[in-house]
């Protein structure tokens, strides 16, 4: 157990937050800054909770480096909505988009933008169970794509994209949800980012888009409203009310990053944390990583025993000692160490000597 008896924290979203954060949150929760009230209750027209936004969305521009023409918006609805609305505001010219199928998640988006337009799949590595990402260019997504459509990271399977696939002057669309803000990214590779938030972030409720204006102001006449990226946009994220409390501790989380040396620093801490435990997995002889080394996540580290029985007594006994949620998907099994950011290295430690145990006693 850590301070404040808190387990070690392995879930793949919604997940573990800094410390620091939290106890920021806790201190300003009924009284946020001497106003007297708290986020969840201020108006989002306030000043108060304007500056927290403005200055959520500066921070945000600053660690990512975003330029200025592209827009940051703070949105609703979760991923599951990004799949619905970046075809419908994308689709422009030709009605056409290529998707690369990397996991579970990436599917669920090329199956929704099928209601829309014309998709296709323009590279998969679903027959060996997503343990593997393909490698793409321009050359193989149509000419006249609207855009074309990738998941950076892949929390089911334990994979990623280490390269960022080259598809000349067609936008590429990125669902980051799973590995913003754990590497350094060149924004000016993409048209489109989105992420939800519940990974690196901050807690469910509120999906960032960062979207290059030209690609703004193209949604259908009958296009919902609260659908349309112009839309939020034009309106500063207020179009309707934000997730205010949502977008705070988001902002809180962009402070703390700031202050911890950035992104590059996190990277590099992210990459160590990684390091460890897939070079304990790879010396051991109870535990298997199925993942092409060259495709690894360092964000959602999966392994089994190869006993489906074995996997759940690992599970129950870990949750026992303090490690908790270290279950795979449920569609896959196994195990899953989802390691993001505010993952502390002593809880990498603490797995592993957890895991060397385990071992040990079984077998």
């Amino acid at each position: 157990m850590t301070a404040y008896n808190r387990v070690y924290n392995f879930s793949a979203g919604p997940s573990v937050l800094p410390l620091p954060v939290l106890e920021k949150v806790r201190d300003d929760l009924v009284n946020y800054q001497g106003s007297g009230q708290s986020v969840m209750e201020m108006s989002h027209r306030s000043a108060e909770f304007k500056k927290i936004l403005k200055d959520a969305e500066q921070d945000l521009r600053e660690l990512m480096n975003i330029p200025d023409n592209y827009k940051v918006l703070f949105i609703q609805g979760g991923g599951t909505l990004q799949f619905s609305m970046v075809p419908l505001n994308l689709l422009r010219n030709s009605g056409k988009a290529d998707y690369a199928i990397t996991g579970t998640w990436a599917k669920k988006a090329y199956k929704e933008a099928c209601r829309f337009g014309d998709i296709k799949v323009v590279a998969s590595s679903e027959d060996d169970t997503f343990t593997w990402v393909p490698k793409f260019g321009k050359e193989d997504v149509r000419p006249d794509a609207d855009y074309v459509y990738i998941t950076t990271n892949n929390t089911i399977y334990g994979t990623a994209y280490n390269y960022i696939p080259d598809t000349g002057n067609i936008p590429l669309v990125a669902d980051m949800s799973s590995n913003i803000l754990s590497q350094e990214i060149d924004v000016t590779k993409f048209g489109v980012i989105w992420a939800g938030a519940q990974k690196n972030v901050g807690p469910a409720g509120v999906t960032i888009v960062i979207i290059r204006e030209d690609l703004l102001g193209y949604a259908g006449e009958k296009t919902p409203v609260y659908l349309d990226y112009k839309i939020h946009a034009d309106n500063d994220s207020s179009y309707n009310t934000p997730p205010c409390f949502a977008i705070y501790v988001a902002g809180e989380v962009f402070k703390h990053i700031k202050a911890t040396g950035g992104i590059s620093a996190m990277e590099e801490r992210n990459r160590a944390k990684a390091k460890k435990l897939y070079d304990y997995i790879d010396s051991s002889s109870l535990y298997k990583n199925p993942v092409a080394r060259e495709d690894r996540s360092i964000m959602n580290v999966v392994f089994v025993t190869g006993n489906a029985d074995l996997d759940k007594k690992f599970v129950a006994q870990a949750k026992e000692t303090g490690l908790v949620n270290l279950s795979g998907h449920r569609s896959i099994g196994g195990m899953r160490a989802s390691i993001y950011n505010a993952m502390p290295e002593e809880g990498i430690d603490a797995l592993i000597d957890f895991m060397k145990k385990f071992e040990e006693e079984n077998k």
